[in-house]
């Protein structure tokens, strides 16, 4: 894409330390590694894997809400990880989150109209009162609810409203850019596509940069103009949706998508993703999806392999990677 980079991260690391006391520092748990991703405004990256490959950590780093053991943040120009804790604070104005449990985000004791004010109250002290609920009220009424709502409790809403709420409360402070950490995934199928059309109309309102993290491959298709693949932390494909989709070149990513059910008479046998999950604590050597891999081979085993283009907007990480003809 040719618009500038509104985000751009490099080499992004988060380790944890599991166990450990007095004598000894105990494992780490490397649940991001080496990943970059960058992205332009009015753009959506979907961030796809299976629960515990790091997607959600990647977003809080993305955002500074977890500590990054290594890498760079670059966002709208400023370099978030060089910046003290109060100039982040001020600059986390430009970037904001929708969680996953709309509910658990909603602070129970407050109104919508305290809980849309609250971000206003830290970053634009000055605004008036009124000021504050026009605005509120502007977003309730944008994003399918009206001023009614105003008055309301978290608990009077059901999980779509309340994802509405959230979706509000982040757009309160006009960010360039959102991070969905599985805005969808509680919600029922028809709530999906209405939270998902309104996410993608206020990006054309906006221009707003959004990072979808997701399991549900069939939302990510329709939103997501790249994809990004993570397996165990690592980037292991990433490239435009419609060629990621049409013919994937890493056999996780393959596998993902055969595990979505499909309805079309005649259609070809499917083979998901076989086994389970290892450890981040105890990952395979060499390739770390190796025991999983219809197609591992000796080198797999002993040798990680890199990161690698292919041709100008599609990389993947994997020795032996399908070629055209057997990735379609």
């Amino acid at each position: 894409m040719s618009a500038a980079r509104l985000l751009d991260a490099q080499d992004l690391a988060v380790h944890y330390r599991i166990g450990g006391g007095l004598l000894h520092r105990g494992r780490a748990l490397r649940a991001v590694e080496e990943v970059s991703l960058n992205l332009a405004a009015g753009e959506t990256l979907g961030i796809v894997g299976e629960s515990g490959c790091g997607k959600s950590t990647l977003g809080r780093a993305l955002l500074g809400l977890t500590p990054i053991t290594r890498g760079r943040v670059m966002l709208a120009g400023i370099d978030l990880t060089s910046l003290s804790a109060r100039a982040l604070r001020a600059h986390r104005r430009h970037a904001q989150m929708v969680f996953q449990d709309p509910l658990a985000s909603l602070d129970p004791r407050m109104t919508v109209g305290q809980i849309l004010a609250e971000p206003l109250r830290v970053h634009e002290p000055s605004m008036t009162p009124l000021a504050v609920r026009a605005r509120a009220l502007s977003l309730l009424e944008r994003v399918g609810l009206g001023a009614a709502a105003l008055n309301g409790y978290p608990h009077e809403f059901s999980g779509g409203q309340c994802q509405r709420i959230g979706i509000a409360r982040a757009l309160m402070l006009r960010p360039k850019l959102l991070v969905c950490d599985e805005p969808v995934s509680a919600l029922d199928v028809s709530i999906q596509g209405q939270i998902v059309n309104l996410l993608q109309d206020l990006q054309a309102e906006q221009g707003l940069g959004l990072v979808f993290i997701a399991h549900d491959l069939a939302v990510v298709r329709h939103i997501s103009h790249r994809v990004q693949v993570l397996y165990l932390g690592r980037t292991v494909e990433t490239g435009p949706t419609a060629a990621i989709f049409a013919a994937p070149r890493h056999p996780y990513t393959r596998g993902l998508l055969d595990a979505v059910p499909e309805a079309r008479p005649g259609a070809p046998l499917r083979v998901p993703v076989a086994g389970d999950l290892p450890s981040p604590l105890d990952p395979p050597p060499g390739c770390a999806f190796h025991p999983r891999c219809p197609r591992a081979q000796a080198r797999c085993h002993t040798e990680a392999p890199a990161l690698r283009p292919l041709g100008a907007d599609r990389a993947v990480r994997c020795h032996f990677p399908l070629d055209d003809a057997s990735a379609a």
